[in-house]
């Protein structure tokens, strides 16, 4: 249907001198029904921060996400070379070339895909392996893999809250558990961010109104880089009778002697009802995982919805992660390395009078609320070559918005010096110290 002339010719909201921000233009008011008339005052927006030089999502990379990688500039109109600051490979996995050639020899020996869902006629031998090893790296009895890790945390919480439940939540917690939470048809409620006290009251509050009790929370939390109390949690839930879950997304392969996790990093390795995750972030693939009880993975091969409906994981894919496990495991100078770097950008950070919120690992938040600021921060730290995320309101609270830092094993000395060079200028230009 085409667009009607009075949607069509409506002005289009531009960026004013005050800055407005992504969230501002979400839900603007339409003066039509017509279903796609607020996609137009949206791309106005988009096109006015691109012309201010003030977009920097979606860059476009040539080649693989390494310490240095290539990327179409769009601003210079050429391909050039920037240090990458934004990536979630943290122990350099996506390019290792054990990773990599048992990938390669995945596809050749099982195709392209899978050509089915799990449940039916997708499930081959090296899902199976994959399963397997994650469910003994997490201290579980059983595991079952995703094609993401998104499609995880919906189908888990998903499939096991219903109307008389409630899933309570770390008021933190990734966006993809708060959308599980929505679909499952019981109810969400939340707790301030690590805050047992705030814990403790809804703990009681929902035991007294709700049947079952998830207690949901991320090990290493994705915006600010601090890891959830997990013993406290524990003890918490134990009392009042709920199950926890805890997503491991960036806390698998970082946190612990071995890199197993936040229950390893507190010694309560197969103490916790529900290890989930990602198998894209240190592990350097892409899918994700639940790791229980026989009977729970069980039941959520027949009950998650995003698993059931969704054709399996891609051989190659499973390949690589069987390999990635191994390399976690045998070699741990990997992650030794990236504790080093970890501690050397957060020292040198904090050093400059930046505040860094709780960082613990290696997600490191630069909080900088002005968000005009952050804008000419993040343009000055780009066109100087080196690739960092700014994150806005509604990502984050507002007056919380930031340049997220996401650290590698790969990164070298001068990756981090160069790093810390651009970024103490950028700040220093524009009065954040």
């Amino acid at each position: 249907m085409a667009i009607p002339e009075a949607i069509r010719n409506q002005s289009v909201p531009k960026v004013d001198s005050q800055g407005k921000n992504l969230a501002d233009f979400i839900n603007l008011p339409e003066p039509s029904k017509d279903i796609f008339a607020k996609t137009l005052p949206f791309y106005g927006f988009m096109q006015d921060i691109t012309e201010k030089q003030y977009n920097h999502w979606s860059r476009e990379l040539v080649g693989p996400s390494a310490n240095r990688v290539m990327i179409h500039d769009k601003y210079t109109g050429s391909v050039r070379e920037m240090i990458m600051m934004a990536s979630n490979n943290y122990l350099g996995l996506t390019t290792h070339p054990k990773v990599v050639k048992a990938g390669m020899e995945a596809q050749r020996d099982y195709g392209a895909g899978a050509g089915s869902v799990p449940l039916l006629a997708g499930t081959n031998d090296i899902h199976r392996e994959l399963e397997l090893k994650l469910a003994k790296f997490k201290g579980c009895e059983d595991a079952m893999i995703f094609t993401s890790g998104y499609s995880s945390n919906v189908g888990i919480v998903s499939a096991l809250v219903r109307e008389t439940d409630v899933a309570l939540n770390d008021r933190l917690n990734h966006a993809s558990i708060i959308d599980g939470c929505r679909l499952s048809g019981g109810s969400l409620r939340a707790f301030r961010h690590n805050d047992m006290e705030s814990l403790e009251k809804a703990l009681a509050h929902c035991r007294k109104k709700y049947d079952g009790i998830l207690l949901v929370v991320d090990g290493v939390f994705s915006m600010d880089g601090d890891i959830a109390d997990l013993p406290k949690i524990k003890e918490l839930a134990d009392e009042y009778g709920a199950r926890v879950m805890i997503d491991e997304a960036h806390a698998s392969g970082v946190l612990g002697s071995n890199g197993r996790g936040t229950p390893e990093h507190f010694g309560m390795e197969g103490e916790i009802d529900i290890v989930a995750g990602t198998l894209s972030k240190a592990l350097g693939v892409v899918g994700g995982f639940v790791a229980s009880s026989k009977e729970v993975i069980n039941y959520l091969r027949f009950y998650a919805r995003s698993n059931m409906f969704s054709t399996a994981m891609t051989p190659a894919a499973a390949g690589s992660l069987v390999a990635a496990l191994d390399v976690i495991q045998t070699e741990p100078e990997l992650r030794e390395r990236l504790w080093y770097n970890i501690r050397y950008m957060i020292d040198n950070l904090k050093a400059l009078g930046l505040d860094l919120g709780n960082a613990e690992t290696a997600i490191i938040p630069i909080i900088i609320p002005d968000e005009d600021v952050l804008r000419d921060v993040s343009r000055y730290v780009h066109s100087a070559g080196v690739f960092v995320n700014p994150v806005y309101y509604p990502a984050v609270p507002k007056g919380l918005s930031r340049l997220r830092l996401s650290l590698m094993a790969t990164h070298t000395q001068e990756d981090l010096d160069t790093t810390l060079g651009v970024i103490e200028d950028a700040v220093r230009k524009y009065g954040v110290i």
